[in-house]
């Protein structure tokens, strides 16, 4: 088919060494261009490292997309009673299908660095805590040792980088907890505490970490922030579409003849990602039954809906899913959808932390049944009654952890419903039912 998209070229590729073709180390990162004059970047000014954020149009990339410069403008400006200012970066990438921060971890540690040094600086803050995914072991040991190398070459800690602003970077291994990537769960974990989310009021950004203001930004958010500045606000501006701008790294898994993670421009539609960087779909695009562009948490797209839709956060929106953390999971004909969906249901029961009543009782339950759907041992009827639980537990609950139970379910519900309805007719030993969509 004829490509209509233009392609992120490789002049424009932040992440160059994603696949880790090369050495993550100090030398190595020097030589693609990290650290380079960062003094000059903070000689900026707060003010003015904010404004250009804001002129990006970078939006958040750990799924919920909330413009990132005016994140960090609601951080304070001084201090009026001595507390100090943190940053806090979100690495605890435990979403289904997610898997782009570890490789940054893993070879561009350094991008994720100066990222922080540069936007604390900006906020004002003392220090950044790299909050890592338990389970990521290695990603720790390569990110705690590239942070060695950057307090030896005095990049960060005092006076950092030549700058005349200290800064600390402190390595925090999470224990693999699921939750513990909402912000406020987060910041309890990192306190010593048990990772459950805080009723807001008050926001970080007013008493986060120790009581103090703090920011919570996800790896990818931070690790761009020096190119864009080096290269400028209109360059990562003229990728992808009005409100949906930049580059973003895309993680596509399942039935694809090539999986992989890419940076791409925002927007680009699914066809042209997934003909590019991954060879098609396995079988040919007939095979395609469903997709969950943005990992389990966002409801499945059906094949028809998606395949020419632009991914980017309005483009999914307007087919009734969302963006997310771009964790693209490729569903073919041989999927048994059902049981998908009721894997993830089972996920987000094992996940809830019981703080909430309509997630800890709600999560159990939903799973139970999808299970019975599963299987076919249920009744019509409970297709509704399960519908009705998910709009019972979604929006009712401190955190998202509820949310994201609920709309696998509801997608699940929406599209696939003639396919619970088969297994239940069959397994009463009725003959089929009609289709629905016939």
């Amino acid at each position: 088919m004829v490509m209509s998209f233009d392609f992120l070229s490789d002049k424009d590729r932040i992440f160059t060494n994603v696949y880790g073709f090369q050495p993550w180390n100090l030398k190595s990162a020097e030589a693609r261009g990290d650290w380079d004059n960062t003094k000059d970047l903070i000689a900026w000014g707060q003010d003015k490292i904010i404004d250009e954020m804001k002129a990006s149009g970078l939006r958040g990339r750990g799924g919920a997309g909330f413009p990132t410069g005016m994140k960090w403008s609601f951080m304070p400006k001084e201090s009026k009673d001595g507390r100090p200012s943190f940053l806090v970066i979100n690495a605890d990438e435990s979403e289904p299908g997610s898997c782009k921060d570890r490789e940054i971890l893993r070879h561009d540690p350094h991008k994720l660095i100066e990222g922080a040094l540069i936007a604390g600086f900006a906020m004002r803050a003392r220090a950044a805590y790299i909050y890592v995914r338990g389970e990521y072991i290695r990603e720790a040991q390569v990110l705690q040792a590239a942070v060695d190398e950057a307090y030896e070459a005095g990049l960060i800690g005092k006076n950092a980088a030549k700058s005349g602003y200290d800064f600390d970077v402190f390595v925090h291994r999470g224990a693999g907890a699921y939750i513990c990537g909402e912000e406020t769960a987060m910041i309890e974990s990192l306190e010593g505490k048990k990772g459950q989310p805080r009723l807001k009021p008050p926001f970080p950004a007013g008493a986060g970490l120790y009581g103090c203001p703090t920011t919570v930004n996800n790896v990818e958010s931070i690790a761009v922030v020096p190119t864009i500045l080096r290269r400028g606000a209109s360059w990562f501006a003229s990728f992808g579409r009005e409100n949906n701008k930049g580059t973003k790294l895309f993680q596509i898994s399942g039935h694809v003849d090539k999986p992989c993670v890419v940076e791409e421009a925002m927007s680009i539609p699914f066809r042209d990602l997934i003909e590019k960087h991954c060879g098609g779909i396995r079988g040919g695009w007939d095979n395609l039954l469903a997709v969950i562009p943005g990992g389990s948490s966002v409801p499945l797209v059906p094949a028809a809906q998606i395949m020419d839709a632009p991914m980017d956060f309005d483009g999914l929106k307007e087919v009734g899913s969302g963006l997310g953390t771009a964790a693209v999971i490729v569903m073919d004909k041989s999927t048994d959808i059902v049981q998908a969906i009721s894997r993830l249901s089972y996920f987000y029961k094992h996940e809830s932390c019981g703080q909430c009543t309509p997630c800890r009782e709600g999560t159990g339950w939903m799973w139970r049944v999808m299970e019975r759907m599963r299987t076919g041992d249920a009744d019509i009827s409970e297709i509704d009654t399960l519908y009705e639980v998910t709009k019972q537990v979604e929006g009712h609950t401190i955190c998202a952890l509820g949310d994201a139970a609920a709309w696998p379910i509801q997608g699940l519900i929406k599209h696939f419903r003639p396919e619970m309805e088969r297994r239940i007719v069959e397994k009463q030993g009725n003959p089929p039912m009609m289709e629905a969509a016939e």
